[in-house]
């Protein structure tokens, strides 16, 4: 079953903080949006190296397989180089999401990008 394209379902806004590249993730993280947010991170993994990456998912109300599938290559691709990469998830899908599939043990989380850039200038 295919899922209508979204011309608008995803918001991606990057930045530096400090010494850290945050990719802010804003909307839905599903098959449609998967390419574009995959072009997004390729262009901020090759912006620094290694990379000090956090990844804003504070505002992505839904995520689905491909959309996990690609935050679990993000952050293999990270380590690959010898980078670290953050997630900021607040309680709701995404939380739930990293913890019934334990990937919550894999990524460093936090609740605001702050704290994460924070975690990773002292890393």
């Amino acid at each position: 079953m295919a899922y209508p394209a979204r011309e608008r379902g995803l918001e991606i806004q990057q930045r530096r903080q400090g010494t850290c590249t945050v990719v802010e993730v804003a909307g839905e993280l599903d098959m449609n949006a998967v390419p574009r947010l995959r072009a997004e991170l390729d262009v901020a993994l090759k912006a620094r190296r290694p990379p000090r990456m956090v990844l804003d998912l504070s505002a992505t109300a839904f995520c689905d397989s491909l959309g996990l599938g690609l935050l679990v290559s993000t952050l293999n691709r990270v380590r690959e180089t010898g980078g670290t990469l953050a997630l900021v998830v607040t309680p709701g899908m995404i939380s739930r999401l990293l913890t019934i599939t334990n990937l919550d043990r894999h990524f460093a989380t936090f609740e605001t990008a702050d704290e994460a850039v924070r975690w990773l200038e002292a890393a």
